[in-house]
C-alpha cells in the first residue's frame, strides 16, 4: 500500500486557514525531494495524528529526523503553547528547516539541531529534557523507541508514525517494557508509549 493512501486512511479535519502559510514550504520540500509526493491537505492531515497524541500538559517536544519539518512544523502551528526542536542529522535539510522556521515567524519557539540522535542522549542538554519525543519514518521500530526514550522525561510519550491499523502489531510487548515503556495505545495515525523508567 502507498504512503498516500496511508494517510487517506488516516486523515483527520483541520481548518486550511491556520495552516496556509506552511503550503508553500511543504511544496517547495516535494520539488527538492526532501517530502513524499502526497497532497499537501494529507499530509497535514496525517501530521496532526501527532498534534493531538501529544497530552495537554507537554510543553517541551522533540521531533526525530525531522527532514522536511514534518510533523513539527505542523505540531508548531496546531499547538501554539509547545517549544519544539526539530533534529535532522543532514545539514541540508536542517538548513532548509531554519529558513522555513524563519519564513513562519516561528523562531521564538522552534530550534533546528543538525545531529546523530545517539548524540543527543549524550548531552545533559538533551538527555531526558523533553515532554515528548515524535518521528515519522525514522529508522527500525525499536530503535527508534529507544533512542526517543533517553530524550524523554519520565512521565513523558513517545509518538511513533504507524502502518494502517489493518497491519498486524509490530511491537513486541516484551522488547517495550525492557525498555522502560508502556504501550502502546493507538491514536489514529501513530503509536503513543508512555516512559515509565530509565535504564
Amino acid at each position: 500500500m502507498s504512503e498516500q493512501s496511508d494517510m487517506t486512511k488516516n486523515s483527520l479535519a483541520y481548518d486550511a486557514s491556520k495552516f496556509a502559510a506552511l503550503e508553500p514550504v511543504l511544496l517547495a520540500a516535494q520539488k527538492i525531494g526532501a517530502l513524499s509526493g502526497a497532497p499537501i491537505e494529507q499530509i497535514i492531515s496525517h501530521a496532526l495524528w501527532f498534534s493531538k497524541a501529544i497530552p495537554g500538559s507537554a510543553r517541551r517536544v522533540i521531533d526525530l529526523g525531522s527532514g522536511a519539518g514534518v510533523p513539527g512544523l505542523i505540531v508548531a502551528l496546531d499547538r501554539p503553547e509547545l517549544e519544539l526542536v526539530l533534529v535532522d542529522r543532514r545539514s541540508g535539510r536542517t538548513d532548509s528547516l531554519t529558513r522555513s522556521v524563519m519564513a513562519l515567524n516561528l523562531g521564538n519557539r522552534i530550534s533546528v539541531k543538525c545531529s546523530e540522535i545517539d548524540d543527543l542522549a549524550r548531552d545533559n542538554k538533551f538527555f531526558k529534557q523533553f515532554d515528548a519525543a515524535i518521528s515519522r519514518g525514522l529508522g527500525p521500530p525499536l530503535e527508534t523507541l529507544r533512542l526517543s526514550r533517553d530524550l524523554v522525561k519520565t512521565g513523558g510519550v513517545v509518538i511513533i508514525s504507524e502502518p494502517p491499523p489493518s497491519t498486524q502489531s509490530r511491537w513486541n510487548p516484551i522488547d517495550v517494557l525492557n525498555l522502560g515503556l508502556e504501550g502502546p495505545s493507538r491514536h489514529g495515525a501513530v503509536a503513543m508509549f508512555h516512559v515509565k523508567q530509565s535504564d
